[in-house]
């Protein structure tokens, strides 16, 4: 028999290639943030301060000149840069003498309840994680305290932020740690600082994937309690130091998902306008009323502040996809984000070096190819921020 003809066990060649490709994944990211290998933010020139504070260039100038504030770089041809701590700091001078209370730190407030915003599609390629991740690291920009949870076993949010699920999670570190049924910890041992100022991590691994087997388990033994407020009691711990919770939920309606659904108090359903999308679609969400049917009968409360599609990967060229648009917005009127996210070529290029569009410099594209895409993923992330100044009241 030729060794072409051998038969291989499965498990050890998927086993050998899940090795190899962990190994060069380790290597690229030592080669792209050397010499740590961790992630630093970019630099943002000074217009891109100016419109994330919501004020003029010359007025951020003038505050420079005066010697008010943190001290740009000011490069060649004098043009200054801010850092993401730099714009931070600016945040809380220019609130101090704000014209009204949120102008510059527009989170919670007293009587304001935590906003947790669960992210969510069981079909690949709706953009569920970069959704999630552009959120989280926008709404952190704009001011506000953020923590990002991977709920996804395939820990792709993880990766974007300069987390290795591989190497950097050998001894747990997951959101499970904090939800298991023995000896939990307390959640704000799994919660890391990133290097965005306002934006913490709970990172993602296949650990996760423990909670959907040992739920069972707990329930045939009786200790499994109300499993579906697990999430919602863990964040309860860390309520007072965050405004905002972005939820990448699993790609599957399992313990984890229903977990994260009790704890919501917002719903993104991410939909990529294809006909087959839509139609899978349909069956997520029949079965998710089924399952959310069941968590309510089991005595939690279902009720939330607010639940809204987004439109993914959106060409507005495309005729197929914008009669599937203009049927699903007849279908759920305003439940329908106004701002669709546009499909770019420039959020999948950023995806190569595991940043996202916000991390990387406007000049590795062509300027018409990155500004369309940053002015759609901005329209649909600052949609969302006034549905949680809504839900606050403002």
């Amino acid at each position: 028999m030729s060794r072409a003809d051998t038969p291989e066990d499965l498990n050890a060649v998927i086993r050998q290639h899940s090795e190899l490709l962990a190994a060069q994944l380790h290597s690229q990211r030592e080669s792209l943030f050397p010499p740590d290998a961790s992630k630093t933010m970019r630099k943002f020139t000074s217009g891109e301060a100016a419109a994330l504070l919501g004020v003029n260039d010359s007025y951020l100038r003038k505050l420079h000149l005066d010697g008010k504030g943190p001290s740009p770089e000011v490069s060649s041809g004098n043009r200054r840069h801010y850092s993401a701590e730099d714009i931070h700091n600016l945040r809380i001078l220019l609130e101090k003498t704000a014209r009204k209370p949120g102008d510059y730190l527009p989170g919670r407030r007293a009587g304001d309840h935590l906003q947790i915003i669960g992210v969510m599609n069981f079909k690949g390629g709706s953009g569920k994680t970069t959704s999630s991740a552009h959120l989280a690291q926008r709404l952190a920009l704009k001011g506000y305290r953020v923590l990002a949870i991977d709920l996804d076993p395939q820990a792709s949010l993880t990766a974007l932020h300069g987390v290795q699920p591989e190497f950097d999670l050998l001894d747990g570190g997951t959101l499970y740690d904090a939800i298991r049924y023995e000896d939990p910890v307390p959640i704000a041992e799994v919660i890391r600082k990133t290097y965005i100022p306002n934006l913490d991590l709970i990172p993602g691994n296949l650990e996760l994937m423990e909670f959907e087997h040992e739920t069972p388990r707990a329930l045939s033994r009786g200790n499994a309690g109300l499993f579906f407020f697990r999430v919602k009691e863990a964040l309860a711990q860390v309520d007072e130091r965050y405004d905002v919770v972005v939820i990448d939920c699993p790609p599957q309606l399992g313990f984890l998902t229903m977990s994260a659904l009790s704890a919501a108090t917002g719903v993104l359903v991410t939909i990529h306008p294809e006909m087959l999308d839509v139609m899978s679609m349909s069956q997520f969400l029949r079965m998710t009323a089924d399952l959310m049917d069941v968590i309510a009968d089991s005595g939690a409360d279902m009720s939330h502040d607010w639940m809204r599609y987004l439109l993914t990967r959106y060409e507005p060229t495309d005729a197929p996809q914008n009669r599937i648009v203009a049927f699903l917005r007849t279908m759920y009127g305003d439940k329908v984000l106004n701002a669709p996210m546009l499909k770019s070529t420039a959020i999948s290029d950023a995806g190569l070096t595991k940043q996202t569009l916000y991390e990387v410099e406007r000049s590795a594209f062509t300027r018409t190819t990155y500004d369309r895409a940053i002015e759609s993923l901005n329209a649909v992330n600052d949609e969302i921020a006034q549905l949680i100044q809504k839900t606050w009241g403002r």
